[in-house]
């Protein structure tokens, strides 16, 4: 054999010969017992060496099947001394020997119907894998061997051929032996069409070139999963996987594509196939440690069976549980009704299912009492365990105990028993079956309907219908496009994946106290952009527990709005703690990733979820110091034209008449017009009254301060002018005071007026970030206009406190130089202490600084000036006299 390869690698041939020669050898190096020597390059196994229970029909054209009808094997102990025995497979599955039987069925039907394939009789071989990778392997090798093994054609020098007749095999059932089976018939181009391996591994074209199924991809069962998710809100989800491809392929993908959607994975766990219950049981804790109430199981029913039974070990309850397709319609699970409790409610997604007409009858037709019925290996353990006796024959590979058991008496009947096998109201897998074998016979028809230079091989000859091989029937089977008797579109992709259409299926109680599969919703995989694949019924959804809210199942409470969302530190996104928004900012949704930031002008509620306008602040006439301050403003105008009402009821006497009357009057008015114009301070500033504020104030007080400056001047030069000799007091008559007011008080109008015309004062709003007040305050406008009307007022008050202080000892019982000295005194003092308040007082307070100021200032002066005269006047009339005021003061 290496002798003719080597030859044919020196000769040149071409890589697809020399390909075949080397599987060839590779076949024969991988059994031993095989002759493969000298020219004959005859492949032969010997008989038994490998022999494994099978059911087969003859025809012109043979489907094997792999159907997991055992779910365990039973592996011998191995001595390497002498021949081992076979494997026994145990626990019979009553849902895979439906699956069987409808293969069975399906070629019946087309060889009794004809349309299909007239004048050719399909046959089949079928074994049972055992759920088990190696036992697939073992059965799937029996499958493509015979006296010619495989379709290869060696050169034909050698005239050997290793040709068998299985065309396309249907099956297997999981994904992890599907994957071995997949690797080994790929290496010869054999189809293989599988009716439930669902692992997303499997669409791998170049490490599975020959694989297709009728079950659609894992990769559409989850992103339906991860719509379900997205569509009830559940961010903090468990995922158990079962320890094999299937399980552990789907729940990797699931926890990817969920995770882009910002939903966290609370436990990602694996169960044991060794079903070791201390492992199971840490699921279990861990579960309810993390505090998820959703938990995705993604295995197969075994796998599910052994996670559920320990959940009722330790009394696991008010889990919403979410089913694979595996077993989201498992009836090992639904049946037993110590589930019922724990798994009502549980939803999942199931394959579309289908009413196969006539498939009832055959399935109740078995019976191993007709002839021929106990050819069928696999009858003799499905009868014995439906029933619970024993035929007395004893199948090879096969495990049931003859003498433990009652004999089975003949009048069985399948009909008087309610078993999964015989339910046909959940018909998805068996569909999926179904449509394997008729997949297969369309291809096998396309291949007879060929004609040259048409379909797929217009550059070939067709290929002989007497002698198909598997490459060619492959090639067809990727072309398949038909529709279904039930109204289905069956084709494949690329990939050669099914259209993925699923229904949701809800595990409800029925009336009669079994549990039922209701169909809630559809994902439809095909559906056009611009429509929701997934469709939900939510008003007829049964939650676990019975509970009519959907379930939440959140690492962390929903934040409400007001909040957002703080990650608590090495802990997954999904867990946060809910943090009021601070001051300013608002969240109007709910679980915000962060609060906003009102506009400048607004600012946030309590609740902290809408931006509402700041609180407008000045100055008011309603607020508590608007009130005081007007009230304090009144009664200085008050006290100053009752001073006015006294003066001028007193004019004649002594007192007013020597503290030039005129000038007392024009100081009053002016002190009167001093507290009045402290009112333009209170109240909403507007362009009017911050031009008004300011310029009265200045004037006002200028006024005030030229009439004080005059009297100064004219109690000064009154005792200049006592001097022999002196004639001072012509210069400073009534005309020269009028007129020293007059200039002093034009002087600060001047300054005004241009302050008015360049840049006057205008309102504006002082809006703090970190505040809930906008605060409306009188700008200045020009800062050196403001400068120059409070220094001209400062310098006259300057100059009226030195020259009071030099007249301060003249000779006189009243000397008002004393009096106006006090005044000023206080009145500098007073706005000395003013310009560090103004400046460091916030918002209205330094409004409220100045408005005092303005009253202070003019208390001192009225009180300073006129209160001593009121008190003579008033109280003391004996000393309203000219020889009192004349005397001279008593130094005693």
């Amino acid at each position: 054999m290496i002798y003719s390869w080597m030859r044919l690698v020196e000769q040149g041939l071409s890589w697809r010969r020399t390909k075949l020669v080397v599987l060839s050898l590779l076949w024969c190096i991988m059994f031993p017992y095989n002759s493969c020597q000298g020219q004959s390059q005859q492949c032969k196994i010997i008989p038994g060496s490998m022999s494994l229970p099978v059911l087969q029909k003859k025809g012109d054209i043979i489907l094997g099947g792999l159907f997991s009808l055992h779910d365990m094997v039973m592996e011998p102990s191995l001595s390497f001394t002498s021949k081992p025995p076979p494997a026994h497979c145990t626990r019979f599955n009553f849902r895979t020997f439906r699956w069987m039987q409808t293969m069975i069925f399906a070629i019946e039907d087309i060889n009794r119907d004809g349309k299909l394939l007239p004048n050719i009789t399909l046959g089949y071989k079928i074994f049972d894998s055992c759920s088990t990778p190696h036992q697939a392997l073992k059965a799937v090798m029996e499958l493509v061997r015979n006296e010619k093994v495989i379709g290869v054609e060696v050169e034909k020098e050698s005239q050997g051929t290793c040709r068998g007749t299985v065309p396309a095999v249907i099956g297997d059932g999981g994904s992890t032996q599907s994957l071995v089976v997949a690797r080994f018939l790929g290496v010869f181009q054999v189809p293989q069409v599988s009716y439930f391996s669902s692992c997303a591994c499997l669409s791998d074209k170049k490490e599975f070139p020959a694989f297709l199924r009728t079950m659609p991809s894992d990769l559409f069962q989850v992103d339906a999963m991860v719509q379900l998710i997205k569509h009830f809100g559940w961010t903090w989800v468990g995922v158990i996987a079962g320890d094999d491809a299937y399980g552990l392929g789907g729940a990797n993908i699931f926890a990817d594509e969920v995770r882009k959607l910002g939903v966290c994975v609370a436990l990602n766990e694996v169960i044991p196939k060794n079903r070791a219950q201390i492992t199971i049981s840490s699921i279990i804790s861990k579960i309810r440690s993390s505090g998820a109430r959703v938990i995705l199981v993604f295995a197969v029913e075994q796998d599910a069976a052994a996670l559920f039974d320990e959940a009722l070990r330790e009394g696991l309850t008010g889990i919403q549980w979410l089913a694979s397709e595996a077993w989201s319609t498992a009836a090992v699970l639904s049946t037993p009704k110590k589930y019922h409790h724990i798994l009502q409610g549980s939803m999942g997604f199931a394959i579309h299912r289908a009413q196969i007409p006539g498939l009832q009858d055959f399935l109740l037709s078995l019976n191993p009492s007709r002839p021929g019925a106990l050819a069928n290996p696999f009858v003799i353990p499905f009868w014995e365990e439906m029933f619970q006796c024993s035929l007395g024959v004893q199948t090879e590979g096969q495990e049931h105990n003859v003498e433990d058991k009652r004999r089975c008496s003949g009048a069985e009947d399948l009909e008087s028993v309610k078993n999964i096998y015989s339910d046909v109201s959940q018909l998805r897998i068996s569909y999926n079956v179904y449509k394997a074998v008729y997949a297969i016979v369309h291809a096998l028809k396309a291949i007879r309907s060929c004609v040259k230079g048409k379909g797929p091989f217009s550059q070939q000859a067709c290929p002989n219908t007497d002698n198909i091989q598997p490459w060619q029937l492959l090639h067809y089977i990727k072309q398949v496009e038909y529709i279904s008797s039930f109204g289905d579109e069956i084709k494949f992709d690329e990939n050669g994946d099914p259209a993925a259409m699923y229904d949701l299926v809800n595990w409800q109680m029925g009336q009669d106290g079994e549990m039922e599969f209701v169909t809630i919703g559809k994902f439809d995989e095909t559906t056009t952009v611009g429509k929701q694949k997934l469709q939900i019924e939510e008003p007829i959804i049964v939650w676990n527990s019975n509970e009519t809210n959907v379930p939440l199942s959140v690492c962390s409470s929903i934040c409400p709005a007001g909040t957002r969302k703080s990650i608590r530190p090495n802990f997954p996104v999904c867990c946060h703690d809910c943090v009021v928004c601070t001051a300013g900012e608002i969240s109007n949704q709910t679980d915000a990733i962060e609060c906003v930031r009102c506009l400048p002008e607004f600012w946030s509620n309590d609740e902290r979820t809408a931006c509402i306008p700041k609180y407008v602040d000045f100055l008011s006439f309603s607020g508590t110091m608007g009130i005081i301050l007007t009230a304090i403003s009144l009664i200085g105008s008050f006290c100053t034209c009752v001073v006015a009402f006294i003066f001028s009821y007193h004019r004649t006497t002594p007192i007013v008449k020597a503290n030039n009357s005129e000038l007392s009057f024009l100081l009053l008015f002016s002190l009167t017009l001093c507290f009045l114009c402290s009112l333009t301070f209170i109240g909403r500033p507007s362009e009017w009254s911050c031009m008004l504020r300011h310029t009265a104030f200045g004037i006002t007080f200028v006024l005030c301060m030229s009439c004080i400056l005059g009297k100064t001047i004219v109690v000064l030069m009154a005792f200049k002018a006592t001097l022999p000799g002196s004639n001072v007091m012509k210069w400073f008559g009534p005309t020269q005071q009028k007129a020293i007011i007059t200039i002093c008080t034009m002087i600060q109008v001047i300054i005004c007026t241009v302050w008015l015309v360049v840049v006057p004062p205008t309102p504006c709003k002082l809006i703090p970030r970190e505040s809930v007040i906008v605060i409306l305050l009188c700008t200045e406008g020009s800062p050196v206009a403001f400068s120059l009307v409070l220094g001209y007022i400062g310098l006259l008050a300057c100059v009226c406190l030195l020259l009071a202080f030099l007249a301060r000892k003249l000779p006189d019982n009243f000397n008002e130089a004393r009096l106006i000295t006090f005044s000023m005194l206080i009145f500098c003092a007073v706005w000395i202490a003013f310009v560090p308040a103004y400046i460091s007082s916030p918002g209205k307070y330094s409004t409220a600084t100045e408005v005092f100021a303005i009253l202070a200032s003019s208390y001192g002066l009225l009180g300073c000036i006129f209160a001593p005269k009121c008190y003579i006047i008033l109280l003391r009339p004996e000393k309203n006299t000219w020889k009192h005021l004349m005397a001279k003061p008593d130094k005693s």
